[in-house]
This record gives structure tokens, sequence and C-alpha cells, in this order.
């Protein structure tokens, strides 16, 4: 009971926290209020289709902190009950400003159907109320539970992990690192050393953008802490070492979207660090660009996008590739056994 009425009061986070948390500043405050029924109206398309569904469980895993990250689990159907299954772990998006598990509960689930994997779907802790580190230390938490808990809880093998995750959470499961096997992300931040507002902006992008007001909302996360977080891998991906990520990573990339340029120029670097190394060929890095896609796109109703082909394009390329990672890994330990 305590559960629900929690997740209840999570749809309305930004006006309880603008309201009411007062160490919060009014610049911020101010435009929770103006975010609220955005939040509300997306929380409530994601959410209703799985309202009555059984194809997921709830479960709540515990961090270093006295909170609790909130997750749904979807099970393949039709599982051996001795199977090992493969594990996969997903981080939704949001701008570090909210948001629910369900929100990648479509791709969860086709990924778990296809797959036969345990797919896993997690929640973080959000910004203003927390500024960084705090959902990346909730994200490597949720790795580390999950991993650890694979087989007693879930059946599943933790040799066999890939991740994914949209816009900010792409950039939450890179912490993974060679933990994942493989890594898809879609319309991911690589680089935070940049206010959203400076970031380069693609030639079709509109001239007026109606998301502008949220500007300063969108850097809350990693704004305060950017003087001191320059240097930091875990927050800027872009900088880490090609040794230290996942195997295989494809990026699922807009054409009109800001962090385009970002992600283009982190792939390029990663392949030139491979080929100064003369690894080349022996990993997948790799995006698939979508001319006509805008930030947030593939995770919208098809009905809303009118664009069914890119999306299903997009999400067969995603799953292709975590499957094919699955199948080397299991084959390979058929191999050594």
């Amino acid at each position: 009971m305590f559960r629900s009425l929690r997740f209840a009061l999570s749809w309305f986070a930004p006006t309880k926290d603008a309201l009411f948390n007062l160490s919060i500043p009014w610049h911020y405050r101010w435009r929770l209020l103006a975010l609220q029924p955005f939040a509300f109206l997306t929380y409530s398309i994601k959410y209703l289709p799985y309202a009555f569904s059984k194809r997921y469980s709830v479960i709540e895993i515990p961090t270093r902190g006295r909170h609790t990250v909130r997750a749904i689990v979807f099970q393949p159907p039709h599982r051996r009950q001795d199977q090992l299954c493969p594990l996969h772990l997903d981080f939704h998006g949001g701008a570090f400003l909210g948001g629910l598990a369900e929100y990648d509960a479509p791709f969860c689930e086709l990924l778990s159907d296809r797959a036969g994997a345990v797919v896993i779907s997690a929640q973080y802790r959000y910004t203003p109320a927390n500024v960084y580190p705090c959902a990346h230390e909730d994200a490597e938490d949720v790795i580390e539970w999950v991993l650890k808990n694979a087989r007693p809880v879930f059946n599943a093998d933790p040799d066999c992990f890939t991740v994914s995750g949209s816009s900010v959470g792409g950039n939450l499961m890179l912490v993974a690192g060679t933990r994942a096997k493989a890594a898809v992300g879609i319309c991911v931040p690589v680089d935070f050393r940049i206010p959203p507002w400076k970031k380069p902006k693609p030639e079709n992008f509109p001239k007026q953008d109606p998301s502008s007001f949220l500007m300063p909302l969108f850097d809350a996360y990693a704004g305060p802490v950017r003087d001191r977080t320059q240097d930091d891998f875990r927050l800027n991906p872009i900088l880490r070492d090609v040794d230290e990520l996942p195997r295989h990573i494809l990026l699922i990339v807009a054409g009109i979207d800001i962090l385009a340029h970002e992600e283009l120029t982190f792939l390029e670097r990663i392949r030139n660090d491979r080929r100064a190394r003369g690894q080349d060929g022996q990993r997948r890095f790799h995006a698939l660009v979508f001319d006509k896609g805008f930030h947030g796109w593939l995770e919208l109703p098809s009905s809303l996008v009118n664009n069914k082909a890119d999306q299903n394009k997009a999400y067969e390329a995603a799953i292709d590739l975590i499957m094919e990672t699955h199948r080397s890994l299991q084959d390979a330990a058929l191999g050594g056994t």
C-alpha cells in the first residue's frame, strides 16, 4: 500500500519540489510548475497501457543510501524453469528531471519476448532536488545489485549482460563499463562539459525551440557541478578510455537533435583510438542516424510521430545487436564447457 502511494505521489514530484523544497532556487521552481502538466501527460501515456498488465513485476532495489530504486522486470514468456537466461538492464530518459521505468516498457517487453532475456528497467533520483552524482550512484548501485542477484533472484546469467538507455539513461548505462558486453543508446548526451544552449544545432533544427524556457532545468543536474567535473568521464563518457567501455556500442542518433554532434564525435574518437592501437575491427562501435528524428521521437507512440518505419528500423537494429551479443556469449560459454 505504501509503495503504491509513493508511486502515485511521484507523478506530482515537480509540483512538490517547486512548492515545498525551498533549497531549490526560484528560477528552477517556477519552471518545475510549468513542467508538471507535461510530466503528468507523459506519465499517463507511458504507464496507463500497462496499468493492468501482468507482463512485468515491480521490485525495489536497495542503494548505498536509505532510499530504494523502483524497477520493473520482464521475464521471458514460456521459459523453462531451469533455463538460465541472458540479462539486460535499461535506464529511461527524462533529462534527469523525472520519468518512469515504463518509459521504455515497449522496447523492454519486445526484447524480452524476442531475445528470451530477463529485462529490467530501472529508475533513479531526479534533479533539481538531486544533482550529480546522485543518479549515477543509483545507476551503479542498480548494476551491482542486478549482477549480484542475477542467478539467485532472476535465474539469469550475469556473464551475458547487456544494457540500453534513452537520453540521459544512455549516459547512465555507460557506468556499467566492460561488465556490459553490448550497449544501445538512444539520443545520448555524452558531454556535459557544455551547457545545452551552447551545443551545436543541426541545420534543420527549429529556429524557435518550444522547450527553450526549460533549458535551465535541463542543466540542473550537471550545471551546479560543471566547474569541478570537466575531467569526469562518468558524467562525460566522451572522455572515457575505449577499453573501459562495453565491447559493442550502437547509438541511435536523431538528426534534429543538439546531441547529434557529440554522439558522432564520441564514436569517431573511439574508432580513431581503436585504429591507433591496432585493434580496429575487433569491436563494433557504430551509429544509426535518422535525419527526420528529434529528441525523444523513438519513445513516443508511433501514432504521434507518424514515422513507424523508422521506429521499427531503430528497434530492430537495437534488438539485433543485443541478440547477436547474447548468442556469441552463449556459444563461447558452451565451447568452453
